[in-house]
Parts: structure tokens; sequence; C-alpha cells
């Protein structure tokens, strides 16, 4: 079964006071197009994380988030009160040498001060919180390959119903095929018998218009669409990572309905042909979200 490179994966995990997040989002691209937001505590993983994420999706625009959260008292940065009555001294003592005024809101001022609010984190990576953490990007993971298998069947489904439709058209091709090779020699052979000083070899007449109608032919062209129809289901059915194969495909498809519609020379086969391309043009839009 084929996969959708459209995904979302998301999971959580515990370690102490720490929530522990993770957002997987996936969109398709012609290569795996990889960007990450990392908590600073996971970014020597970094590298670890990227090869897991190369190795489960192999293919799309992809964004990855992990981050944490943490409760709200222990979030919080502290204020370095001894800085802060530091300041407060030293502002006080420069008013009153300098006789400049006071400040006005005394704690906005001493707040914007250097290093009052300055947190400093010198937190070690633990083995444990980094396997809670890995079990929490697999989960992940997990839950976006699932939805991309979801995505893959309703393309799946929705390719089927085009080929078939295409298919349905090609054979509707055949009677009007038959009808405009009668009506071409119908044409010429009155257009000719209207020519009255015109004398003409029949058999030459004959060999002339077989030359023009297997110009006209589109056996070979039929025949090529039913194989390559038959190449798009085999291959959807062999799993996924056949975006491209299935692309190529398409192409080839579309060279042979071109090359139909080229041939027909009939009004009802070139609206069949108008038919096929958009059904076709339908799986081309469709396929470039397949991995």
């Amino acid at each position: 079964m084929i996969q959708s490179m459209t995904g979302f994966g998301k999971a959580t995990a515990i370690f102490g006071d720490k929530k522990i997040n993770v957002e997987i989002k996936s969109l398709n691209s012609k290569a795996l197009d990889l960007n990450t937001r990392i908590a600073p505590l996971y970014r020597e993983k970094e590298l670890e994380i990227r090869n897991l994420l190369a190795k489960t999706l192999e293919r799309g625009k992809v964004d990855f988030s992990i981050w944490i959260e943490k409760d709200a008292g222990e979030a919080a940065t502290p204020i370095n009160a001894a800085l802060v009555e530091n300041y407060y001294n030293q502002i006080k003592a420069i008013s009153e040498n300098c006789h400049i005024p006071m400040p006005q809101d005394w704690f906005a001022t001493l707040l914007r001060m250097p290093d009052v609010l300055t947190k400093v984190d010198t937190q070690e990576l633990e083995d444990e919180e980094w396997n809670v953490a890995l079990g929490a990007i697999e989960e992940a993971l997990r839950h976006l390959v699932d939805f991309r298998i979801q995505e893959g069947a309703a393309l799946e489904r929705k390719f089927t119903e085009k080929l078939d439709n295409i298919e349905r058209l090609m054979h509707a091709v055949g009677p009007f095929e038959k009808e405009r090779v009668a009506k071409i020699r119908e044409r010429i052979t009155d257009a000719l018998g209207r020519i009255l000083t015109v004398n003409y070899d029949q058999n030459r007449l004959e060999q002339e218009l077989i030359y023009y109608i297997e110009k006209l032919d589109i056996n070979e062209e039929k025949q090529r669409l039913a194989n390559h129809l038959r190449y798009f289901r085999e291959t959807m059915a062999n799993g996924h990572g056949q975006g491209k194969k299935l692309g190529f495909i398409a192409q080839e498809m579309g060279r042979e309905i071109n090359t139909t519609g080229s041939k027909s020379n009939h009004a009802e086969m070139q609206n069949l042909v108008v038919q096929m391309k958009d059904e076709l043009e339908q799986i081309k839009e469709q396929v470039l979200n397949v991995m």
C-alpha cells in the first residue's frame, strides 16, 4: 500500500516535574527537507534525532519540535535580590552625591539592570531522561506513519477511481474509431468523385487510403496506455516509496493520451480524449503527495 507524505504525529511524556512534548508535521517534497526545533537540553542529541527521522520518514518536508514544560513555580526566572539591593544602594548614593532626582518607579528601574533576571541553567541531560524523550519521539513517529498510511489508502482509492475512468473512456473510443475510418474513406472518395475532369487509378487510391488510415491508427497507443494503467496499479500494490515511479508512469500515460488526441480527427473521440486528460491531470496532482 502506498503512503502519503502528509502526516501529523504528537506525543507527550513525563519525567519528574517535566512534561516533554513532541510534534512532527510532514508535507510533500521531492526529497527529505527536515527542519528541527529542539529544546536546549536535547540539542546534543540532534544528530541522533535527525538520523531517526530520516530513516523512518524517507521523504517529505518535515517540521520536528521537542520542548519541555515545567511547573510554573519551577519555570519562573528568579530575581537576584542581592544584586537588586546593590543596584539600589549605588543609585541612591549617586543621586545624593550628584544631586540627581531619585527614580519615580524603583522596580521598573532596578529590574532593567543587567543580570537581575538572568537565569543560569547548568542542567545536564541524563540517560534516563533521554530514554523517556526518545520514547516520546518514537511514539510521535508512529502516529505520523499511521496518519500517512490512512492518507495513502485514501489516495489509492482515488487513483483507482481515476484509472477505472480512463480505462472506460479508452474502451469507449473503439466504436468511434471504426466509424471514423469509414467516414474518412467516404469523404475522400466523394471529393474525388466531384472532380469530373480527373481520372485516377482505383488501386492506387486504395493504397493511399490504407497508408493514410494506418497513420491515424491508435491501436498501439491504446495498448501502451492499457499497459501503463496496469503497471500503475501494480506499482501501488508494491508498497510505499513508489511516488516518483508513479509520477513517471503518469507522464507516459499522458504521452499516449496526447498522441491519441492528435490522431483522432473525430469530434467524439476528441471529447473522450479531453475527459481522459482531465482524469489524468487529477492523478498527476495527487501523485505529488505519494511518498
